[in-house]
């Protein structure tokens, strides 16, 4: 991904979404970070399989 190099990123969000987040990753035993980070992993995975089937289906045909 990057190297096992690491940055850091800052962002301003809504109180009530902090919350959310909050309860969300103590549902899960999980630091904030770990979960956004987690979270952004997800979605960028589910982003990269998403276009790789869409790039599979024009290549063969869909079915």
């Amino acid at each position: 991904m990057n190297g096992g190099k690491s940055a850091v990123l800052s962002l301003r969000i809504d109180a009530d979404l902090l919350e959310r987040i909050r309860g969300h990753a103590a549902k899960r035993g999980m630091s904030v970070q770990d979960y956004v980070v987690r979270t952004l992993i997800r979605d960028d995975f589910d982003e990269r399989f998403k276009v790789a089937v869409e790039e599979t289906e024009e290549f063969y045909g869909r079915a």
